[in-house]
């Protein structure tokens, strides 16, 4: 059987599913289409958390989750963790990997995450997928990092890389871009529930990047500028938030503005809760990097495509995704705190109406077969 690879970084965030889904959502929609799919890993002592210092990388809170994520999704004997300082796999062993991803049409690389060459070379075509728009191409055009070689095409979720509105280097590439894929089967449509949310972390993995002048920043700067808005429409807003006591008065902030703020590993550490959660919402509040937001980049989340998929309308802060996806109906976008309140107001006011349009949207411009059969056609992918 034709394989598919991906390449990501699964193990490294135990207890954060929704990072899981993104990978997920590429295997188990190629595998709708009738390849083999295969998922690499990797883990070394310098990525666990400091809990599993000093044990072995094959029994790590970080190896389990991985195993016990892909198991739960079909996909268990689909996937070769590599470990670290010569200790070999977890999963499938390495003389198997290699014999799948030389039957492999495509090696999907995701930020570049895999970086052995002998692995990279066994695939017949290489891509790397950024699902970062705005940080690898400022690093690299400002001498902090470099795109990695040897790969045959650059995807990027950024809809708007490579048109003159969108504020992102090309960084002398042609970019393929396409939204995040959502496998419908694994996101039924919901009845929903009360309250606006979102999960994700304050600030992230990235610090802020300075090019061209600018500071480019955080969700944290861009939900600042939003503090008030659950005291201005007449429904519950909740961060599943990911949140370091150092941010303590950023915390307040939110508390003092009616923010419900939950933790994520408590309502959303494991991929059931997860989907629980979202599929329970009224909507989501998608407030994202400030990053994605001035540079116009066009991303869109994956996050945000499982809310649509589940029914949810998703409030989202315009990165200048409208440009390539429907909006007005399930998916509304705003630049400023009136836009977000008058946003928020028209949900509240039909959100029968607003749910239907949300899987409508999924269903056309989010479908894993849809988005990835044209992702294979534009890279040529037999």
């Amino acid at each position: 059987m034709v394989a598919i690879a991906v390449s990501g970084s699964i193990a490294q965030r135990p207890g954060r599913p929704g990072h899981a889904w993104v990978f997920l959502s590429y295997l188990l929609g190629f595998q709708s289409l009738g390849y083999e799919v295969l998922f690499i890993d990797r883990l070394s002592t310098e990525m666990i958390e400091g809990s599993s210092r000093g044990g072995s990388l094959r029994s790590s809170a970080e190896a389990r989750w991985l195993s016990a994520t892909m198991r739960d999704a079909g996909l268990g004997d689909s996937y070769s963790l590599l470990l670290g300082k010569g200790e070999g796999t977890v999963g499938m062993p390495r003389h198997e990997l290699l014999d799948r991803l030389r039957r492999s049409v495509l090696l999907l690389n995701v930020n570049g995450f895999l970086a052995d060459q002998e692995l990279l070379e066994a695939a017949q075509k290489r891509a790397y997928l950024d699902i970062d728009p705005g940080f690898a191409q400022m690093w690299e055009e400002t001498g902090l990092a470099v795109l990695p070689d040897g790969h045959d095409a650059f995807v990027t979720v950024g809809l708007n890389l490579g048109k003159e509105s969108c504020g992102v280097p090309t960084v002398g590439r042609n970019w393929v871009t396409t939204v995040p894929p959502v496998v419908l089967d694994s996101w039924p449509a919901s009845r929903g529930g009360e309250a606006f949310t979102s999960i994700g972390s304050w600030r992230g993995p990235f610090d802020p990047v300075a090019h061209g002048g600018r500071s480019y920043g955080l969700r944290a700067h861009e939900l600042r500028r939003f503090a008030e808005l659950p005291q201005l429409v007449d429904a519950p807003f909740e961060l599943a938030l990911d949140i370091d006591p150092g941010d303590h008065r950023d915390a307040e902030l939110l508390r003092d503005n009616s923010w419900r703020l939950a933790d994520p590993l408590e309502v959303a550490g494991e991929p059931t809760a997860y989907r629980r959660y979202i599929q329970g919402s009224l909507a989501e509040i998608a407030i994202p990097k400030s990053m994605y937001v001035e540079t116009k980049s066009g991303w869109f989340s994956d996050r945000s495509a499982c809310y649509l998929a589940s029914g949810r309308p998703v409030l989202a802060l315009d990165t200048g995704f409208a440009t390539s996806l429907p909006t007005g109906e399930g998916l509304l976008r705003f630049g400023d705190l009136d836009e977000a309140v008058r946003g928020g107001e028209e949900i509240c006011a039909d959100p029968d109406r607003h749910s239907k349009a949300a899987r409508a949207i999924a269903e056309e411009h989010f479908e894993a077969g849809k988005v990835l059969t044209a992702l294979l056609e534009r890279l040529e992918v037999g």
